[in-house]
């Protein structure tokens, strides 16, 4: 052992291994491994799990530390490195954009290809599509990739898709984004008030046809959104996962926890997900902010804050900011309704992380660090391992069906994808707050990528782009 020690010192290329962490507590929520070992890596991939020595070129002691697989993040609309960032700090190694989704899937996967920081992937996005159908958005607008195109301030989201040609131009688009990469389809009725529920019914109709997921945010903020959500899967026989139901039920949660419960265990593909804040964030110009919204979201003007000042608003800033566009941070739920939905073992965790800007959002730094830290350390919610599946192994199986490569995320196992969060269950702790935005989180030092580390010693590491597409088949199968 000591000559292969100096061996290795002297000459580094005699390493068998690219990397090496080492006494680790490894936690793996698809075998239930929950003990020291030894994690060696090499291509980008788990190599070995020992309890025996192994010789890398580089080594991270992480003893004292738990060992996990990357987080996967379902709900992501950070769509740059400068989002990506905080998003690795908080433990996380693939950030999709799924809710919302792109309007020109190549477009979006070719910008990041070789530069990106985290695995990265989208949906088609239904809301941009239906304005390009209703000749609302000039297809040159829906190639530019940002995030809300068909949302915002767009006029196709009061108009309804009716006719046959519509329809037809409306499927052309979504499948096209399915040939080119889409891991489902994004569909947002919430933001779309003249999207009918015929027409929503006949997407979840083309998914199902397709084999397809949908991702929701589904319409209201009670039970109504839910109810339409399942009656769409049991009618067309599509899988659907609603996204951030902590925002979408509100008061409901409970009803819509035993509603999805009710269905999964009749065999409906449905799944959701939530993140440990109570506040959301979104664009004050949306239809969430129409007529009736105080009534609606069950909040005042004093709950709402702007993002780039920080300020919470009156009748009259409301009104100046309405008209000028941008993001603000909705105060609207209770602590015991996050308690709630986290605390149900199907419920994943997802950001919903909003594109970067210094007071956005803390969830975009903070979400992974906040659940381990404060609801399972200190509010004992859910166990470690449980946390750590619904963060990993529940959303790369959500994915499997259409991309197979998911199989080799979500898991250390030998062969696995080697994307590693090395955390300390301790201390780890989001430091965000509303009136800071995100910060990097803390008890996360050691975040690995493909192999590659990008965050070491909780510091990130320059210059590395290891991300790679997480793609979906449609049309290879």
């Amino acid at each position: 052992m000591a000559l292969a020690k100096l061996l290795l010192l002297a000459f580094p290329a005699f390493a068998q291994y690219d990397l090496a962490i080492v006494n680790g507590r490894v936690m793996d929520p698809e075998s239930g491994l929950d003990a020291v070992r030894n994690v060696a890596i090499k291509d980008g991939k788990i190599a070995a799990i020992t309890t025996r020595a192994v010789t890398a070129k580089k080594t991270i002691d992480a003893k004292g530390h738990v060992v996990a697989p990357g987080f996967i993040d379902l709900h992501s609309h950070g769509l740059t490195n400068a989002a990506n960032e905080f998003q690795a700090h908080d433990g996380v190694t693939t950030a999709l954009e799924l809710e919302v989704g792109v309007s020109a899937m190549k477009s979006y996967l070719d910008t990041r290809a070789g530069k990106a920081l985290l695995n990265y992937g989208a949906t088609i996005s239904h809301a941009a599509s239906r304005g390009i159908a209703l000749k609302e958005i000039p297809p040159a607008k829906a190639d530019v990739i940002e995030v809300g195109v068909g949302l915002r301030g767009d006029n196709s989201r009061n108009m309804t898709v009716t006719k046959d040609e519509e329809f037809s131009q409306l499927a052309y688009l979504l499948e096209k984004g399915l040939k080119e990469g889409a891991l489902g389809i994004g569909v947002v009725p919430a933001y779309l008030p003249g999207a009918t529920r015929t027409e929503v019914f006949k997407v979840y109709q083309m998914a199902a046809r397709w084999k397809v997921p949908i991702f929701t945010h589904i319409r209201g903020r009670g039970e109504e959104g839910v109810q339409e959500a399942i009656a769409n899967a049991i009618g067309t026989g599509a899988s659907v996962h609603i996204v951030h139901l902590n925002s979408s039920s509100r008061g409901a949660v409970l009803a819509n926890l035993e509603m999805i419960a009710g269905a999964r265990k009749r065999g409906i593909d449905v799944t959701t997900e939530a993140y440990p804040y109570t506040a959301g964030s979104t664009f004050i110009e949306s239809a969430l902010f129409d007529d009736g919204w105080q009534q609606q979201l069950g909040v005042t003007y004093n709950d709402l804050q702007w993002q780039a000042t920080g300020e919470r608003l009156t009748k009259e800033t409301f009104e100046k900011y309405r008209k000028q566009g941008g993001i603000l941070i909705l105060h609207s739920m209770k602590p015991e309704w996050i308690k709630q939905v986290l605390a149900s073992p199907f419920v994943m965790i997802a950001s919903d992380t909003m594109p970067y800007a210094a007071g956005a959002h803390p969830r975009g730094g903070g979400t992974f660090s906040k659940v381990l830290g404060e609801y399972v350390r200190e509010l004992k919610v859910a166990t470690l391992m449980e946390a750590i599946r619904r963060m990993t192994l529940l959303p790369a199986q959500r994915l499997e069906p259409l991309a197979p490569q998911m199989k080799n995320k979500g898991r250390i196992k030998v062969g696995a994808d080697a994307d590693i969060t090395v955390f300390d269950a301790a201390t780890v702790r989001d430091t965000g707050t509303y009136q800071t935005g995100p910060k990097f989180a803390e008890g996360i030092p050691h975040v690995i990528v493909n192999g590659v580390v990008v965050v070491e010693n909780g510091k990130t590491v320059p210059n590395v782009f290891p991300g790679t597409a997480v793609r979906g088949i449609y049309g290879v199968r």
